[in-house]
């Protein structure tokens, strides 16, 4: 059965609020600031580091007995399942449910279904919840935090991106891969390029310092993923691509001047349709310069420390 619609829960820091917002709007146009949105858009919870879990809604009613009689239409054959509801915390102005009442609610609605329950191992797992008075049931679907397992590298800098950080920039950078071509030009040990490349997005690396391109080789090598990551710098990129992630190289070793920032973005505006830049400066005037117009920005925070991440076009 085809879901109507997809409901998203999210579980974000407050620091993480803005940096969360800006990865809905690159995926679904529009955000909220509540931790619940509803979108006719697919994405794999998995992906975001900020999403808890996803409903595939095939059932909509207005009360539960209305959902009881629609998912009597529901046949599994010999596939077993399991049926959760998902109001287990407030959602949005919708108040979480107690444990007891929740469980009322999946026995009820797990009898009517044409199928075998399993509560342990089941085929299939099917998630009903109320929102806004407003009764949902599908297929549920749980984010894994792959991004979790990406923490410990074997190679890593202490001012790298976080990687929850790294993967919510590759998702405002690239939110639907099908046919784009990513860069990281300045990659670093390759923490953006570790979490793209684990997406499934088409992007190579490239850093100047042999020696981090050393790291991010390894760092992506040992995560069992493949990925291209050169020695050069920025200005002997010759392909185009359709977008371009950097994170501003910064730290007591890498002096960087305005000048040499400005001319990294000047390199960039030669080859890329559009740039996801992350930087601790302001640099909307080099950004101007450079030939880009920034359509989209937010804060990414951890604690007293700050990063803008600039959409450029």
């Amino acid at each position: 059965m085809k879901a109507t619609d997809y409901i998203y829960t999210y579980v974000r820091h407050k620091d993480e609020h803005d940096l969360c917002r800006l990865e809905m709007r690159s995926f679904f146009g529009f955000d909220v600031s509540a931790n619940v949105l509803i979108s006719t858009i697919g994405i794999a919870p998995s992906r975001s580091p900020f999403m808890k879990e996803r409903l595939d809604v095939f059932y909509k009613g207005t009360s539960l007995e209305d959902i009881a009689q629609q998912v009597e239409q529901l046949t599994l054959g010999t596939s077993t399942f399991r049926v959760i509801c998902l109001n287990t915390v407030d959602l949005d102005t919708t108040k979480k449910i107690g444990h007891s009442k929740r469980r009322k609610i999946e026995r009820e609605i797990g009898l009517r279904i044409d199928g075998e329950p399993d509560l342990e191992q089941p085929d299939r797992v099917f998630g009903v919840m109320v929102l806004d008075e407003k009764w949902y049931f599908g297929e549920y679907v749980e984010s894994e935090a792959v991004w979790f397992q990406h923490q410990q590298k074997p190679h890593m800098y202490s001012t790298a991106l976080s990687t929850r950080v790294a993967r919510a920039v590759a998702n405002i950078a690239v939110p639907h891969p099908e046919s784009v071509r990513a860069i990281d030009p300045c990659c670093g040990i390759g923490t953006v390029l570790v979490e793209a490349l684990s997406m499934g997005i088409d992007i190579v690396g490239r850093d100047i310092n042999p020696l981090v391109v050393l790291g991010s080789r390894k760092n992506i090598a040992h995560f069992g993923l493949q990925g291209d990551v050169t020695i050069g710098p920025i200005a002997e990129v010759a392909n185009d691509y359709d977008v371009t992630i950097i994170d501003m190289p910064y730290n007591l070793f890498t002096h960087i001047t305005e000048d040499e920032q400005l001319d990294i973005i000047k390199e960039a505006r030669r080859f890329t349709k559009k740039a996801i830049i992350v930087t601790i400066d302001t640099i909307d005037h080099m950004i101007e310069e450079a030939g880009f117009t920034i359509v989209d920005r937010c804060i990414a925070k951890k604690g007293t420390f700050s990063r803008q991440v600039l959409v450029c076009e």
